[in-house]
């Protein structure tokens, strides 16, 4: 290495409609990264897919209910990297390309597709650069929330009952997918869960109580995604844990959980909830005896494991009131901004934030390229 810091790039924004939060995200990892052991290289994806050195006064943060996001001022990336040196290319209009030197390790903070449901990953496996979480695989199918429940269930991993509907057959074949999705409940009054298949910070939810008000959520959620999945409410507390890729080839471990506590007019917890309204309190840990702890601690590192996943994770869950656990999702890149419960649990745990930070770098540092 022909620098005496490790050099990280940070990339943020992206093409998803989560392109503020992870904005956000960004912010809050660099603000916390130790700039005596890393050199941060900021690079920003603009909505249009537009690569950019970001500037250091980019703004970050929410600020006045106004989300932040990628401008695509800056130094223009021509190409984001180059596969024979692992180096960041900068051009400017008009002007010979740049090289910018070796990065050590890629930090993408991209939340949703294009980002975390393994498209970037594959860019960089290719590229030859270690990077911070899950490798392709555990991307697309942790970012894909059917595949994910058939991978869980294959598993024997708990999972509540659901319905996939995917674009042709929501165009061709509707009648017969609304009649599955009245099977979860929804004719006897139950509630229903219409979700983007591929999306998160709960874009696109829409929490259904009749068959007349389905098919509107249904389009809801394909202006995210043209595939939704339909899930059946399950009755219970949310609860989630954090996961980390073990230190030195050991296993994964689980941190305290935390519980969603969440006030005000929601029915769930939706964007608004999570991000602006202030709604949102943690309960770390749950009031929940040590055994049901233990229990959901030891299930999180299994749906990481099922999954494949490196680096980090969240994993959340319902407690149904006999008891249960049931898997909800996974996220790959969990949200770092000040009310995400990623860092809260850790530093509950005993893993302060710049700690995390640091931890999760010199993981990927440490592994190999290629094939895993």
């Amino acid at each position: 290495m022909s620098h005496s810091k490790i050099r990280v790039a940070v990339v943020f924004g992206g093409r998803s409609s989560e392109h503020a939060i992870s904005c956000v995200t960004a912010g809050a990892v660099m603000a916390a990264i130790d700039r005596d052991r890393y050199e941060v290289v900021p690079i920003g994806i603009a909505r249009d897919g537009r690569w950019v050195l970001a500037s250091g006064d980019q703004r970050l943060a929410i600020e006045d209910g106004v989300l932040p996001e990628v401008d695509g001022t800056g130094t223009a990336l021509a190409l984001p990297f180059d596969p024979a040196g692992r180096g960041l290319i900068a051009a400017a209009p008009g002007e010979v390309p740049t090289e910018l030197g070796e990065v050590d390790v890629v930090l993408p903070l991209l939340h949703g597709p294009f980002g975390e449901d393994g498209t970037i990953q594959g860019m960089l496996d290719l590229a030859g650069i270690r990077y911070v979480g899950a490798g392709v695989l555990a991307s697309a199918v942790g970012m894909d929330k059917g595949f994910m429940k058939l991978v869980w269930q294959a598993q024997g991993l708990p999972v509540g009952p659901y319905v996939l509907v995917g674009d042709r057959e929501w165009r061709r074949e509707r009648k017969r997918k609304i009649d599955e999705i009245k099977e979860l409940g929804l004719d006897a009054g139950r509630a229903v869960f219409v979700k983007p298949a591929r999306a998160g910070s709960s874009m696109g939810i829409s929490r259904v109580t009749s068959e007349d008000a389905l098919e509107a959520a249904v389009e809801a959620a394909r202006e995210h995604d043209p595939k939704v999945v339909v899930e059946a409410a399950i009755e219970g507390r949310e609860i989630e844990c954090g996961v980390l890729q073990g230190v030195d080839d050991g296993p994964a471990e689980a941190s305290l959980p935390a519980e969603v506590l969440t006030s005000g007019d929601s029915d769930f917890y939706d964007f608004e909830t999570k991000y602006l309204d202030g709604a949102t309190t943690m309960a770390i840990p749950p009031d929940l005896p040590d055994a049901a702890v233990e229990e959901v601690r030891r299930i999180a590192v299994q749906a990481f494991e099922a999954l494949d996943c490196e680096g980090l994770a969240r994993v959340d869950f319902f407690r149904t009131p006999d008891g249960r656990w049931v898997l909800n999702e996974i996220n790959t890149m969990p949200g770092f901004t000040p009310a995400s419960a990623f860092p809260q649990m850790w530093a509950a745990t005993g893993l302060d934030y710049p700690s995390l930070v640091d931890r999760l770098i010199r993981t990927a540092a440490a592994r190999t390229t290629g094939l895993r």
